[in-house]
């Protein structure tokens, strides 16, 4: 099973984003394997999702709001690629194991930034 991990953030409200999400998980035929609190303005999800419906994933994701970090569009075009090349279609099947964080930036002011000297993207 391969996995990934793709880091994310919204400015949109919260509770719309989360159900968003849950929603384009469902639509593409991922599972919630598991959904935690990281901090305040981080949560993570971890889904498996069939090689073959990470297109619509990766769509769905885009479609829902949420801005994905460079790291995530090249690892989310990465499994695109390796979809479309596969030799054998049975080998789409293949579960992949992706680890999504998404880090809510609504309530994030410049000044709390600058105090934390956290950094987002």
């Amino acid at each position: 099973m391969q996995s990934v991990d793709i880091q994310s953030f919204s400015y949109e409200e919260r509770q719309g984003m989360l159900s968003a999400l849950t929603n384009a998980f469902a639509d593409c035929g991922g599972w919630i394997i598991d959904r935690k609190t990281v901090s305040p303005t981080t949560v993570e999800f971890r889904i498996e999702i069939q090689l073959r419906a990470v297109l619509e994933l990766y769509a769905s994701l885009v479609s829902s709001g949420l801005e994905l970090t460079r790291g995530a569009h090249l690892t989310l075009s990465e499994l695109c690629t390796c979809r479309k090349n596969l030799p054998i279609a049975a080998d789409l099947g293949q579960i992949v194991a992706i680890r999504l964080e998404v880090s809510f930036l609504e309530d994030v002011t410049l000044h709390s930034l600058l105090m934390t000297g956290s950094s987002y993207a």
